[in-house]
C-alpha cells in the first residue's frame, strides 16, 4: 500500500473530510508515511484532525508572494505571462504540518485550498501553481497521499487527479449525491483512473445502503457509515474525528481493507 495515492470526492457536505481524516490516521497506524492534502476551498481538514485554529497551516493558495515568486507573475497579474510548471518540489516539506507519528508511521497535513473566484481555472498563476503542486504530490512522492478534493466535478476538468491510484466517492442517502458520484466516476474513468469506489455515509437503516448500492453505476461500495451525532459534536468542538465514534472508525477500517483489495485487483 506504500506510495498509493487516493483522492476522496463527492458532493459538498457528504463527509469527504471525515473519511480522509480517519483513513489518514489508520494508514499511519499501519506504520506508513502519510501526507493528507486539503484541496477543498473550505480547508476544514485541520479541524477534523483536532488542530487548533492558531496551529492550522495557512492555505498555500493564499500565499500570493510565494505563488508570484514560483510562477514568475506579479501578485495581481491577470492575462500576463507566467510559468505553467513552477518549481514546487520543496513545498510539501516546507509547508506541511507534522501531526505526529503513529506506531512507526508519520502523518503530515498540507493545506492547498482551492480557487474560489468565478472563472478561476487553470489559466492563471494560481491555477498553474495548484495543479503543479497537486501533480507533484501524486506523481513523484513516496508516501501514501490522501487528497480531500473540492466538492462536485469542476476539479476534474483540470485533470488535477493525474497520478491518482484510486478515486473514492462519499455519498449520502439522496439522489443528488448519488448522481454527483456517478458523474465524477465517469470523468475519473476518462482520465484513466481504474479503481473507483464509494462509501455511503449518514445511513440510518440498512435499506438505504442497499438503495445507494443499486444506484451506483459501476462503482464498488466499500463500506457504509451510520449517521453519527458524535461526529457532529466533534466537528462543533473542533475535536479529533478519529476519537469521536468507534463504530465509524471500525467501519472505515473495513472499508480501507476493501479498498486495498480493490486496488490489488485493479492496478496490482
Amino acid at each position: 500500500m506504500a506510495g498509493r495515492k487516493i483522492a476522496i470526492g463527492g458532493k459538498g457536505g457528504v463527509g469527504k473530510t471525515t473519511v480522509c481524516a480517519v483513513w489518514a490516521e489508520l494508514f499511519s497506524e499501519d506504520g506508513l508515511e502519510v501526507l493528507a492534502i486539503d484541496a477543498d476551498p473550505t480547508t476544514s481538514l485541520a479541524s477534523a484532525f483536532g488542530i487548533p485554529r492558531e496551529r492550522s497551516p495557512e492555505p498555500l493558495i493564499a500565499m500570493k508572494d510565494l505563488i508570484a515568486e514560483r510562477t514568475g507573475a506579479g501578485k495581481e497579474a491577470i492575462g500576463a505571462y507566467f510559468k505553467l510548471n513552477p518549481k514546487v518540489s520543496d513545498l510539501p516539506e516546507r509547508y506541511s504540518l507534522d501531526i505526529g507519528r503513529r506506531v512507526g508511521g508519520r502523518l503530515r497535513l498540507l493545506v492547498l485550498g482551492a480557487i474560489t473566484q468565478g472563472g478561476g481555472g487553470c489559466a492563471c498563476p494560481e491555477g498553474a501553481f495548484l495543479k503543479t503542486l497537486l501533480a507533484h504530490t501524486t506523481l513523484q512522492r513516496e508516501e501514501v497521499v490522501l487528497v480531500d478534493l473540492a466538492a462536485g466535478v469542476e476539479f476534474m476538468g483540470r485533470a488535477s487527479v493525474q497520478g491518482i491510484d484510486a478515486m473514492v466517492l462519499v455519498v449520502e442517502p439522496g439522489g443528488r449525491s448519488i448522481e454527483a458520484a456517478n458523474n465524477i466516476a465517469v470523468m475519473a474513468g476518462e482520465l484513466g483512473i481504474r479503481c473507483i469506489g464509494a462509501i455511503a455515509n449518514k445511513v440510518t437503516d440498512p435499506g438505504q445502503r442497499e438503495l445507494i448500492e443499486s444506484q451506483l453505476d459501476g462503482i464498488v461500495l466499500l463500506g457504509s457509515l451510520p449517521y453519527s451525532s458524535a461526529l457532529q459534536q466533534a466537528d462543533l468542538k473542533r475535536e479529533p474525528i478519529f476519537e469521536a465514534d468507534a463504530e465509524v472508525v471500525e467501519e472505515l477500517k473495513r472499508a480501507k481493507r476493501s479498498l486495498i483489495d480493490l486496488l490489488s485487483s485493479k492496478v496490482g
